[in-house]
């Protein structure tokens, strides 16, 4: 059977584009990056010479809310907790990594707030898998089940193109491209779990992914710091991305502001997704997008952005384009980019105080209040330094708030 017109030159420009992509070199930069001169401290990426949560003399900065008796006690009904928590999306066999992350967030922050839990899988959750994470903490635990219909491949994905896609870009290297699963749990993160019915009335989350490793100590309610001062995100590791799993990613971005100029904000950080200056292959394989993004594995967020008429237009628009299997447009770069264009740039925040690992990467803050990882330490067995640190980039168009 014929396939309608439309769908023969969409796969025609796509299969077009992945063999433009199979002939680009492949290579990645071993050279450092030089720090920007510009709204850059005189320490280290990682370092300060006093606690972020202080001033100078001492004195908490701005407001912090801290425990206070039993303000935050697990069953106190009048609790100072606002309406956030904790989100995971994990499987059952992830369990023993999931406990992981959950004794390091609980040791050093979640036993002083009690923020509930949230964990969502595809599949049912086993009763061994509720009895021991709920074990973990003293906090409220929820287990919540994927719609099908939000996890499913949409029905405009032409499955061909889809197996042809995989084949060319696993020659490119791409990670994870032949595992439906990764493709689907982009997409989930990036446009559906926003609309799941259990976070309906939830504003605030902290992404928790397993066998993560938190290192410092934080005592303020961080979810009311992202309230008091006004934040829309934030993410603690900034980084480059794989150009050839986001090739036509940022070529769909501008055809979406083109029709929509009115959604990009007027204080955007455009210049941080467009900077290719340091790492021009990245610049050109994804034709005009510097690759940078937060690391998504890791945020702290207003669920209002993303329910948002703005950004569900977008993922809307990049949902229809097929990306999320033709190519491998992760979460992480399409929150950025949306991130990046659509909200004011003042209200995205790094999370410096925050120690915190994912494989291969730290953030690993200079202060007394971390211990178990190396302070200034950016990725295992290498420099702080390596090119795929992209903070410089942010910091020299955005600050370092």
């Amino acid at each position: 059977m014929a396939l309608p017109k439309s769908m023969r030159y969409l796969a025609a420009a796509t299969l077009c584009i992945c063999i433009y992509l199979s002939t680009q070199l492949l290579h990645t930069s071993d050279t450092a990056i030089e720090l920007p001169t510009t709204k850059l401290p005189t320490t280290k990426l990682g370092e300060w010479t006093h606690d972020p949560q202080l001033d100078p003399s001492g004195e908490p900065v701005g407001t912090l809310r801290r425990v206070d008796g039993d303000n935050y006690a697990p069953d106190n009904a009048d609790s100072a907790r606002i309406n956030a928590t904790i989100l995971s999306l994990v499987r059952n066999e992830e369990l023993e990594d999931m406990l992981q992350s959950m004794r390091d967030l609980e040791r050093t922050w979640n036993h002083k707030f009690n923020y509930p839990w949230t964990f969502f899988n595809d599949v049912p959750f086993t009763e061994e898998f509720k009895k021991r994470t709920q074990a973990a903490t003293k906090a409220q635990v929820r287990y919540e089940l994927i719609p099908a219909e939000h996890w499913a491949i949409p029905s405009w994905i032409n499955r061909d193109l889809y197996q042809e896609s995989v084949n060319l870009l696993l020659e490119q290297k791409v990670q994870y491209m032949e595992k439906q699963s990764y493709h689907q749990m982009c997409r989930w993160n990036s446009g559906m779990f926003s609309e799941h019915p259990a976070l309906r009335h939830v504003q605030y989350y902290w992404r928790v992914e397993p066998n993560v490793h938190f290192f410092c100590d934080v005592d303020y309610d961080v979810f009311r710091w992202m309230q008091d001062h006004n934040k829309t995100y934030g993410f603690n590791i900034n980084i480059y991305d794989s150009a050839e799993s986001v090739a036509t990613l940022w070529p769909e971005t501008k055809k979406f502001i083109d029709d929509h100029p009115d959604y990009v904000h007027p204080n955007n950080a455009r210049e941080w997704l467009e900077d290719g200056k340091r790492r021009p292959e990245n610049h050109q394989k994804a034709h005009g997008y510097s690759t940078c993004h937060f690391w998504s594995n890791f945020e702290i967020a207003d669920l209002s952005f993303w329910r948002s008429k703005a950004y569900r237009d977008y993922f809307d628009h990049l949902d229809r384009a097929g990306g999320f299997f033709y190519e491998r447009w992760g979460d992480a770069p399409v929150h950025s980019v949306a991130l990046g264009l659509f909200e004011d740039k003042s209200k995205i925040h790094w999370f410096r105080d925050i120690g915190y690992q994912h494989i291969p990467f730290f953030n690993c803050p200079n202060n007394p209040k971390c211990s178990g990882c190396v302070k200034g330490q950016f990725t295992d067995g290498a420099n702080w330094l390596k090119s795929e640190d992209c903070r410089p980039l942010w910091f020299k168009y955005v600050g370092m708030d």
